[in-house]
This record gives C-alpha cells, sequence and structure tokens, in this order.
C-alpha cells in the first residue's frame, strides 16, 4: 500500500505541467497563458478568438492559421463576440488592406510576452 502511494506521488510530481501556445503568422510561438480563449462554433471562418484584455491584443484562429492585431479596445472586441456575423464584423472593422489596418501590429504597439 505504502509503495503505490509513494508511486502515485512520484508520477505526480514527475508529469510535466502543459501549458498552450500557438504559432502566431508574422510573430512567431505566444503563450497562451495571458489570454481568454473562446471557440466560435458559430463561424465557418473564424475558429477561435483569444484576447489579453490588459494588453488589448487579439490573436485570431481564421481557419488554422493564427493572426494578431494590436492596441484593440475590449468594447471592440466585445461588440465583434456579440455581432450577427463574426466574419462580416472582423472584415469590416479589425481586419486591415495589406499594408494597414485599424489595429495591425506593425504601426500599434504589440505587446511583450
Amino acid at each position: 500500500m505504502i509503495r503505490m502511494m509513494v508511486a502515485a506521488f512520484a508520477l505526480l510530481f514527475a508529469t510535466p505541467a502543459i501549458c498552450e501556445a500557438v504559432d502566431v503568422k508574422y510573430r512567431g510561438i505566444v503563450d497562451l497563458r495571458p489570454f481568454a480563449c473562446t471557440e466560435t462554433p458559430r463561424s465557418s471562418f473564424i475558429q477561435r478568438v483569444c484576447y489579453d484584455k490588459l494588453q488589448s491584443y487579439m490573436l485570431i484562429n481564421l481557419r488554422g492559421t493564427y493572426y494578431h492585431y494590436c492596441e484593440l479596445p475590449p468594447e471592440v472586441f466585445s461588440a465583434f463576440l456579440a455581432a450577427p456575423s463574426m466574419g462580416i464584423f472582423y472584415n469590416q472593422r479589425i481586419k486591415g488592406t495589406g499594408s494597414d489596418g485599424p489595429f495591425d501590429c506593425r504601426t500599434h504597439r504589440m505587446p511583450t510576452y
């Protein structure tokens, strides 16, 4: 009995802690610990969004690829989640034109993690 308890205890502390991180296009690996992530089953285009309210930084999974948006206010993020069509809201209010956008990380402060 004691041998089983010691083995179980050793196994408990030998198991590595698993932390989720994602590969963000144009940035690299980002640890999701500071983010609140939401699956988006009502959208066929947007699979998941993760938001760090403290940094106003959003990660979005578009058909398997993560992209990032900087200095995105909490009000815009809330409106995005509540929009009748997340895809239309994203295309009209968040996504850039390719050279710039309202929350493009090339022209806005990008947090360091």
